[in-house]
């Protein structure tokens, strides 16, 4: 990073949510969400945090934003650990960091007018009031390409592509730095999802926005990202350039989700081998041992099995977390070529069953 200090910063952050049980609430085991997270945000960027349903992605978003207080580890804005705040640093917080939310509606007040809405930020925060304060709700709105005079409608007015950027005007109220952007284009149309990811960028060039993407469309953060982590079951796999990644991945766990993204033209000749993962997301309570990855991945071996894997760097800021990787000098392997060939890598049932 050249010396700079990242905008945000995670330190060896954990989640754990307590499950308890019987007459007298006993503490009986834990759900890992996330297990041990670095990750560095620089100002200016976007970094998108991809992954299954359940691999702890909202929870990362959260724990930044102090919605949620970690387990372990910490959380830095501008150099300063943020985590364990007094109430009223954590407001003054507030008008730094916020976030948009994934559904447009759910998110909105249905008891308030949608300039109340975008309104109450500046109320909470004490920046506006009277004419000042509908003025700047006014400019909002023309910000995000809604018209004025929709101020006074509700939001079950508007169509979802509009209530999100409803979402994105009351965010943006604050003049924050930082926005944590939680799939908020997933519940939208297609043709309505390309016009918010534009004006989202469009809004990053104009204010100087520094965005954490969370998704699980791939294309979408192609489109939209500079760097890309993904993560799986609580922790990071692989964290790389935007186009070194979908270039060169290098873990199982990323080729298996990039093999997945729907080909746009399905009469053209180009054709992507399917990587069909085996099994379901293990649970997130009893994680498997060393990597997390090794019940599902098809090169994995014995190794695999007791030891967890470390976050390397392979050159270029290329993370990855693969034994294989690791062994063959930051060479990726070719899972499809592997499993073609009868890769003598592969676990044996009878350790699996071990």
């Amino acid at each position: 990073m050249n010396g700079e200090t990242p905008l945000v910063e995670l330190r060896s952050l954990y989640k754990y949510f307590p499950i308890r049980a019987g007459f007298f609430s006993r503490h009986v085991a834990d759900v890992h969400a996330v297990d041990g997270v670095d990750l560095s945000i620089r100002k200016g960027e976007t970094v998108g945090l991809v992954g299954e349903s359940g691999s702890g992605k909202t929870t990362v978003g959260r724990l930044i934003l102090n919605l949620l207080q970690p387990t372990g580890g910490a959380v830095f804005f501008k150099g300063k650990k943020i985590t364990g705040l007094r109430r009223r640093e954590v407001r003054a917080l507030r008008r730094e960091m916020q976030i948009i939310f994934q559904d447009p509606y759910a998110s909105l007040n249905p008891r308030m007018t949608v300039g109340e809405i975008v309104g109450e930020p500046l109320k909470v925060h004490r920046l506006a009031k009277g004419a000042a304060a509908a003025e700047r709700v006014n400019e909002l709105y023309r910000l995000v390409g809604l018209r004025s005079y929709h101020v006074n409608r509700y939001p079950h007015e508007f169509s979802g592509g509009q209530r999100q950027r409803i979402g994105i005007a009351r965010a943006l109220a604050v003049n924050p730095t930082f926005i944590v952007l939680d799939e908020p284009v997933s519940a939208l149309d297609v043709s309505i999802q390309a016009q918010v990811i534009n004006l989202l960028d469009d809004l990053q060039q104009q204010l100087g926005l520094t965005y954490l993407f969370i998704a699980h469309d791939l294309s979408v953060i192609r489109h939209i990202c500079n760097r890309v982590a993904v993560m799986y079951l609580g922790r990071i796999a692989e964290i790389a350039a935007r186009d070194d990644l979908y270039e060169n991945p290098l873990h199982p766990y990323t080729q298996a989700l990039l093999s997945a993204i729907p080909i746009p033209d399905p009469g053209a000749r180009a054709r992507r081998d399917r990587i069909v993962l085996a099994g379901d997301v293990p649970s997130p309570v009893r994680p498997p041992s060393g990597c997390r990855f090794h019940t599902r991945c098809p090169v994995a071996y014995e190794r695999c099995i007791v030891e967890e894997p470390p976050l390397l760097d392979y050159g270029n800021g290329h993370y990855a977390a693969c034994h294989l990787v690791q062994e063959r000098g930051g060479e990726a392997p070719s899972i499809m070529k592997e499993k073609r060939d009868g890769c003598d890598a592969t676990i044996s049932l009878e350790t699996l069953e071990r």
